[in-house]
């Protein structure tokens, strides 16, 4: 399956979400819960907060799975950029003290479901078009997209100003995008 296509059950049940089947919602949620719980608890810290997120962020789905169009990606990385955008949202809103470092949460916690064949093949293909970005482009996504750090946090570490982080990853997903025969 090339990695711009979803996987043909998740969009047959997004399709039955958008039509008022709860029950394709559940069957959702059970496909993709424990890796949005991972993101969630990455970004978080704290295993009720992700859980709280998980069920918010499905809870979206089900209210907009109409407005999902297959041609713009897959339903996994539908729901992945929901849910780190609103774990973003969520981290921002807390008081510094209620948030913990990535480094200490436990492993236990952030430990991913199991892959399929066809997201390990994803994965890898991500990972080598990762590796052929510019060092400045593959550093700034990969402190938001696995560190879950924002942009103002991604501008501070690398000591660089917020619009030339905002420019590296824009250009570095576009590349991204070309590399892996993504629609933009």
């Amino acid at each position: 399956m090339p990695p711009s296509a979803s996987d043909p059950v998740d969009v047959h049940l997004v399709q039955r979400m958008a039509a008022g089947d709860s029950e394709a919602l559940g069957q959702l949620y059970d496909r993709h819960a424990a890796l949005l719980l991972s993101i969630g608890m990455r970004v978080l810290g704290e295993r009720q907060a992700a859980e709280d997120l998980v069920h918010d962020v499905m809870m979206e789905a089900w209210r907009k799975a109409a407005d999902y169009d297959p041609s713009r990606g897959a339903v996994r990385a539908w729901l992945v950029l929901r849910c780190r955008s609103r774990a973003l949202d969520r981290r921002a809103a807390l008081p510094r003290a209620r948030w913990v470092p990535l480094d200490e949460v436990g492993g236990e916690a952030l430990a991913a479901p199991p892959p399929t064949v066809a997201a390990a093949e994803d994965t890898e293909r991500v990972r080598a078009a990762l590796a052929e970005l510019p060092e400045a482009q593959r550093e700034v996504l990969e402190l938001a997209f696995w560190s879950g750090l924002s942009s103002a946090e991604i501008a501070a570490r690398v000591e660089a100003p917020i619009g030339t982080v905002k420019s590296r990853m824009r250009l570095g997903l576009t590349t991204l995008r070309g590399a892996l025969g993504v629609a933009s």
